[in-house]
């Protein structure tokens, strides 16, 4: 008899955003005359920069010709853009990575989510909490985490890394030997960050213990303090123990364009097999690659200009979350982030449960963010607000705030 993978079952509820969704959603339907101001989901808000809106009208006319026509893209990427990020993103920054270590993409989350594959479901995994739903929901499809524990909110089998106020948001290394470790700096949600020496540490361990390293570097852009690494493969050895994740959308605005790209050295290995050449194959069998005109738009982002519009246009967020983080302590608010990261990590007020929080802003001031506990067990009495939204609805998310 036909049977359905059952993991999927064991996930509680539906995803984090979609529930968010639907609960907002519902309170726009029985108030339609209420102006909801939206800093949930990460989404950005700016225009796409001027030279990727020109690459992007260059490479579609040049679709439109029999000798410039591109049909399917190659399955890694397209040389062009693989070398630029080589160069722009890598070994400028001293780090020794070359253009065919590098796996282009439709996105960081797509990548997230498929990386697990790589490993046996036998492997014990390690995040960061509170963190990215998508490692631990991914790894659940697989059945890789045990049982949910509703009251704990832990999956059995998973090692939890806390990274709270109490800890400076530097979580401890892994009580329980894992596999595989899943860090993300700067940390989605916390928007706190890891020095380079902070960081070197997870990278001894890794290699002391032959575990590897899932780095989620999607807000890398956002660093604006001098210590922290931009890169896992700043870190010496971390070629033979890190994979590391980029995106495009929240550097250059491409949440609606998709693209991003994964990085494995060849040097990684695990029992003498190259993650590398399994990656290849996976990739080979299960995608035909970003678009061409989009590829093309990834490679403006690294001209002169483009280099240009993207700071300007992450000063205008960053400037967002400074408005978000001045006023929300001006209030009294206990808040961390902002300042390497576009959001905003606040703890909730009077003991209310991040939901409880959640239901707060939304029903009396029309604000609506993300519950802390929705990102793992160590996000409870925590609450997200992102800096992607304009700078009038961050002042009035405010004003509002302040009222309550």
């Amino acid at each position: 008899m036909l049977k359905v993978n059952s993991n999927y079952q064991k996930l509680p509820g539906s995803y984090l955003f979609s529930t968010i969704a639907k609960k907002v959603a519902a309170f726009s339907k029985a108030n339609p005359d209420k102006e909801i101001i939206r800093l949930g989901i990460g989404d950005v808000t700016q225009p796409l920069p001027p030279s990727v809106i020109e690459a992007l009208h260059k490479a579609v006319d040049e679709q439109a010709a029999a000798e410039s026509f591109k049909g399917y893209a190659p399955d890694l990427g397209y040389d062009f853009l693989r070398e630029r990020i080589a160069e722009c993103d890598y070994r400028s920054r001293g780090c020794d990575i070359s253009s065919d270590e590098i796996f282009v993409s439709d996105g960081a989350k797509s990548d997230s989510g498929s990386i697990q594959e790589l490993f046996d479901t036998d492997n014990i995994i390690a995040v960061t909490d509170p963190v990215y739903p998508v490692y631990v929901d991914s790894n659940v499809m697989a059945g890789r985490c045990g049982t949910y524990d509703e009251k704990t909110g832990c999956w059995s089998d998973i090692v939890y890394m806390p990274a709270t106020a109490e800890n400076g948001f530097v979580p401890a290394l892994p009580e329980t030997l894992p596999g595989v470790i899943y860090l993300c700096f700067p940390n989605n949600p916390t928007g706190t960050t890891l020095t380079l020496s902070q960081l070197q540490v997870f990278v001894d361990y890794a290699n002391q213990n032959g575990s590897v390293i899932i780095y989620d570097a999607a807000y890398e852009a956002y660093i604006s303090e001098e210590d922290v690494p931009h890169s896992i493969y700043e870190c010496e050895g971390a070629k033979g123990c890190a994979i590391e994740i980029r995106s495009f959308s929240k550097n250059a605005g491409f949440t609606g364009l998709r693209l991003g790209f994964t990085v494995i050295p060849r040097e990684l290995k695990v029992s003498g097999v190259s993650l590398h050449d399994m990656w290849t194959r996976r990739h080979g069998t299960r995608f035909n690659g970003a678009p061409y005109i989009v590829q093309r738009a990834g490679e403006a982002v690294y001209s002169k200009a483009g280099q240009s519009e993207i700071r300007n246009m992450i000063k205008k967020y960053m400037d967002n979350a400074a408005i978000l983080r001045n006023g929300l302590k001006d209030m009294g608010y206990e808040v961390y982030g902002g300042v390497n990261a576009p959001y905003i990590w606040l703890k909730t007020p009077e003991g209310m449960s991040s939901w409880e929080f959640f239901d707060h802003l939304l029903n009396n001031a029309c604000v609506v963010g993300t519950p802390g506990s929705g990102f793992g067990p160590s996000g409870e009495g925590y609450f997200r607000l992102t800096a992607f939204g304009t700078e009038a609805n961050s002042k009035k998310a405010l004003e509002r705030i302040s009222r309550l």
